[in-house]
């Protein structure tokens, strides 16, 4: 420009994001220079004078060298990720076609869960059943169980030993008959005896002709069965043969579409093994052209460095070249400090002489300043002194002030805080007599609470003491009418009776007591023995009951020692 001095132009090359374009900048820089007598030159920034601007499109392509972006290669995988769908899409139709193996074997397969959702219903009725059979079985196993317990009860046990005494002892008069008669009958017992011993001889016999009998009409029975699972099995096994052999005809014909579907496969392999190689070829061929598009731009770039490293040199030339200037002034400012310390240091030498008589005079007024101010400290001291006494005597007077006020205050707080104080006794005499009318409530509330639980006990023991009894009467109910039924029969079977009779006396127990509620106790004796008392009648006990049992309580008194 004109009216300026002369400027340097620089041609600086520079490098944006990791090498991806060159944007030549031509940058014109003015540095003007000072005169002689400034100590230090200002350097000015440079001005942009001219900025080449890139275009999108040429950005994309220096962003897609830079990373390396194959397209050929985005290409080939859109395409094939294409392929791979169509393949997916065509799997989907051919699925759904029912002329195709996997058709077929999708019907089967549909078929099958037919048969088993049918089988299925057959197990789950055969299941009702089997839960209704055992349901009944578990019925039928705790009315046993019900009756087996019922028997080990000690009361059926003693009825039934009861009952087995009555036929031991019938037993017994049997024997006892049969040998009297044995006796009766001592003349004609070899007779009857080969009598007896012909006729069980006989008996015997036709009972062995009967089961001989009864045995071969058993194996003609089992025989025949046999006949007819053998039958029924020669049967089963052609129908199963007839099976096999259409499965074997249809394993056949399906693996005859198998080997024809892998005949296609291999074909299709190879056709794409083919396609692959010729897509391979042309990859090569394209990465040819790529590393000589690379070369080339590898050149450029070389160039563009080259060119970067010259202006660079330039650069730091100029800078040295600065560098040394800024030296060289410094230096010479460092010179003409020197001569103004040598004259400045001339001048003290001279003037020193001067001061130190000025200094001995100024410590002769010094010290005589500061006896003046000692007499004065002194006289202020004196003064503050007073001032102080009778600041203290003002301070006392106002503290006396405060402390009767701070006495007066006190004493009304104590008067307030005694009608507080007051007021909340009488608000926590009002609260306890609150919590003792609350708490007798209470207590009135628990008393009436544990009265009411009290009578519901009793009622709940008197309905348990009624449901016991009822049970009781219905258990002896039971087995009185159990027990009369085993003492007809016996007797119907002229059995002695007397046994079942003691067995079968009223009052649930074993003991000899009197029966008292349903239930017959046992009183033992006081000893080590722990035996049972027996419960004879006689009439010597009755005489020792009436001389011990009184009759009048107050002779009972006086008898035994009682005023």
């Amino acid at each position: 420009m004109k009216g300026e001095p002369a400027a340097r132009n620089t041609i600086v090359s520079f490098n944006i994001g990791k090498c991806a374009g060159n944007i030549v900048t031509c940058i014109d820089s003015s540095i003007p220079l000072s005169s002689a007598e400034e100590p230090s030159r200002t350097i000015q920034p440079p001005d942009l004078r001219q900025v080449t601007i890139l275009t999108k499109a040429e950005w994309l392509r220096i962003q897609d060298e830079l990373n390396r972006v194959n397209k050929d290669k985005e290409s080939m995988r859109e395409a094939a990720s294409q392929r791979e769908a169509l393949h997916l899409q065509s799997k989907e139709v051919v699925k759904l076609w029912s002329n195709t193996i996997a058709g077929q074997r999708q019907k089967n397969l549909e078929a099958k869960k037919i048969r088993e959702q049918i089988e299925e219903e057959k197990r789950k009725l055969t299941d009702i059943e089997e839960a209704k059979y055992q349901e009944q079985k578990r019925k039928e196993a705790i009315e046993k169980a019900k009756t087996q317990l019922y028997y080990q009860t000690d009361r059926v046990k003693g009825l039934h030993r009861a009952l087995m005494l009555t036929e031991v002892l019938k037993e017994r008069e049997a024997q006892i008959e049969l040998k009297q008669r044995i006796k009766s009958a001592s003349k004609d017992v070899d007779k009857e005896f080969m009598h007896i011993s012909k006729t069980r001889e006989d008996e015997a016999l036709r009972r062995e002709q009967e089961k001989a009998h009864q045995k071969k009409l058993e194996r003609q029975a089992v025989a025949e069965n046999l006949k007819k699972q053998i039958k029924e099995n020669e049967l089963a096994r052609q129908r199963q043969k007839t099976e096999n052999k259409k499965d074997g005809e249809e394993i056949q014909r399906h693996q005859e579409l198998y080997q024809w579907e892998q005949r296609m496969e291999e074909r299709r392999q190879a056709e794409q093994k083919r396609n692959l190689m010729q897509g391979h070829l042309e990859h090569l061929t394209n990465r040819d052209l790529i590393r000589a598009a690379d070369a080339q731009k590898h050149a450029a770039e070389e160039e563009q460095r080259k060119l970067y490293l010259s202006a660079k040199q330039k650069m730091m030339k100029l800078r040295k070249d600065k560098e040394m200037e800024i030296f060289r002034e410094a230096q010479m400012h460092r010179e003409r400090i020197m001569n103004k310390l040598t004259v400045t240091q001339q001048e003290q030498t001279v003037s020193e002489e001067q001061r130190l008589a000025k200094a001995v005079a100024e410590r002769d007024a010094k010290q005589a300043q500061q006896q003046r101010e000692e007499e004065e400290k002194r006289s202020a001291m004196l003064k503050s002194i007073t001032a102080h006494r009778e600041f203290m005597r003002k301070e006392k007077e106002q503290r006396d002030k405060v402390a009767q006020q701070n006495m007066r205050d006190t004493l009304q707080a104590k008067r307030e805080a005694d009608r507080i104080f007051s007021e909340k006794q009488q608000l926590k005499t009002q609260r306890i007599r609150e919590d003792e009318r609350k708490l007798q409530e209470f207590n009135a509330t628990q008393m009436a609470a544990k009265i009411a639980r009290h009578q519901q006990l009793r009622r709940e023991e008197h309905e348990f003491e009624a449901k016991n009894t009822d049970l009781v009467a219905t258990e002896e109910n039971q087995f009185q009418q159990y027990a009369q039924h085993i003492i007809d029969a016996a007797a119907e079977a002229q059995r002695n009776v007397f046994p079942l009779c003691k067995a079968a006396r009223e009052g649930i127990g074993g003991g000899l007591g009197p029966v008292c509620s349903g239930v017959r106790p046992s009183y033992l004796v006081q000893d080590c023995s722990g035996a049972q008392m027996p419960n004879y009648v006689s009439g010597a006990t009755e005489n020792i009951k009436k001389l011990n049992e009184a009759v009048d309580i107050q002779e009972a008194k006086r008898r035994l020692g009682f005023m």
